[in-house]
């Protein structure tokens, strides 16, 4: 007869975060999508969210790099990114 064995914390673990890796990769095609729609129509808000994109690109990179060099886990930085997605979400969901 066979036990089955009872998942671990780390196992666990591992599948929270495929599903937080899964929840970014679908939230950002959302976000993705918003801003496509955005940029095919131009004009200054057009501009305006390129400029914001590229800052809020390098300004999350350095916080997911100082977030790992102080000992912050991996699961935290998707966590940290998926705030910022789901934020911008919101805000182009508005206009």
């Amino acid at each position: 007869m066979r036990f089955r064995r009872k998942p671990t914390n780390k196992t666990a673990s591992l599948v929270a975060m495929g599903t937080e890796l899964a929840m970014l990769g679908v939230e950002a095609q959302m976000v993705i999508g918003q801003r496509m729609a955005l940029f095919m129509l131009g004009g200054p808000k057009a501009r305006k969210e390129a400029r914001l994109m590229v800052t809020e690109k390098v300004k999350a990179a350095g916080q997911a790099a100082a977030t790992i060099a102080l000992g912050g886990t991996p699961r935290k930085v998707v966590r940290g990114y998926r705030r910022k997605v789901q934020a911008n979400n919101r805000r182009l969901g508005k206009g």
